[in-house]
């Protein structure tokens, strides 16, 4: 069987991805894959053993590209099936261009028509239960009705290929120390504040840990240079890396640490991948929904009355479920 996976566009979601292709490899050892996906995603893709080949998506956030999606679509030849994981409109077209016989994924957004086998979705959640999975709706597309039906799966954990020279030489860029013990610290929170452990406490618990005798790198993008910047700024022996590595180098330098201390974000299910000991701070979100996928995980929470609640931002302002969280417990969840 040949698929196209039209993959998401999230880092976390690409990674919990992998569970399907995996699956999809344990049903059919000869299944050949492609993932469609946003070009930035292609260096983790290739990380991924199950995977024929990436192929960047034409489409920006915002845009349809309706000519350059059907001028891609010409050129995909020979798939089987097509699995469509994210439930826009314009996910579902190139596997309707292409003419891919089936095409499996989430109705909506008046796109049934483009799809053979349009599956509803379950429900994230039955008052304060979690009754959804992300990892599950991805899993739920690969696998046939009736299991669909049952909404219930093994789900094997991500595992992303280490490149050891790769990490070798970006220590050497970087001027870090192989030598001594390191904990990173993923202060990004691109969903919003409402997932965002406060930096000083971040700026605290780095202090901490170099007492110990760890390196401290602060990881992440562009965008958390800034943060980053909070949190290392004085501090011998904390490294503020963030826009200074590539997706694929972050995924070496994680193979690396002691520790990773991340937000429920993208980077924390990279870090599970990447084989780390993950500490993962949850504020409005559940670990039950999005949980990191690995079995050396710590979850450290402050569960309060309104949380989950899944908001970007704080709808009373306090932020409790996340200032509610110490310095001394993330420490310990570190030791």
């Amino acid at each position: 069987m040949n698929y196209l996976v039209v993959g998401p566009s999230w880092v976390g979601d690409m990674v919990m991805a992998q569970a399907l292709f995996m699956s999809l490899k344990q049903q059919d050892t000869q299944a050949a894959i492609d993932v469609l996906a946003p070009g930035w995603s292609l260096p983790i893709i290739a990380r991924m053993p199950e995977v024929n080949q990436g192929i960047a998506a034409p489409w920006k956030s915002g845009e349809l590209a309706l000519k350059a999606q059907w001028q891609l679509a010409r050129t995909l030849k020979g798939y089987d099936k097509a699995i469509i994981l994210p439930r826009s409109l314009k996910s579902a077209l190139i596997p309707f261009f292409a003419g891919i016989s089936e095409r499996v994924g989430f109705s909506g957004e008046g796109r049934s028509v483009l799809l053979t086998d349009a599956r509803r979705r379950h429900p994230t959640r039955d008052g304060s239960v979690i009754t959804d999975k992300t990892v599950w709706r991805y899993m739920g597309l690969g696998a046939s009705k009736a299991d669909y039906e049952a909404y219930q799966f093994d789900v094997p954990h991500p595992s992303l290929t280490i490149d050891e020279a790769n990490l070798k030489s970006v220590l050497a860029r970087l001027k870090l120390d192989p030598a001594r013990p390191a904990v990173a610290i993923c202060p990004g929170a691109e969903f919003g504040p409402a997932k965002q452990w406060p930096l000083e406490n971040h700026r605290a618990l780095a202090e901490k840990l170099v007492e110990e005798g760890h390196q401290v790198w602060i990881l992440g993008g562009p965008k958390d240079v800034g943060a980053g910047e909070q949190i290392a700024n004085g501090q011998e022996g904390v490294f503020n890396l963030c826009g200074k590595t590539r997706l694929e180098d972050t995924v070496d330098l994680f193979s690396h640490c002691r520790k990773v201390v991340s937000h429920d974000s993208g980077l924390m299910h990279v870090a599970a991948a990447a084989g780390a000991e993950v500490v993962a701070i949850y504020g409005s979100t559940s670990p039950d929904f999005t949980p990191p996928l690995t079995d050396k995980a710590s979850i450290v929470r402050h569960p309060i009355e309104c949380s989950p609640c899944f908001d970007r931002t704080c709808r009373f302002g306090h932020y409790k479920c996340l200032t509610g969280i110490s310095v001394q417990r993330v420490l310990e969840a570190c030791q």
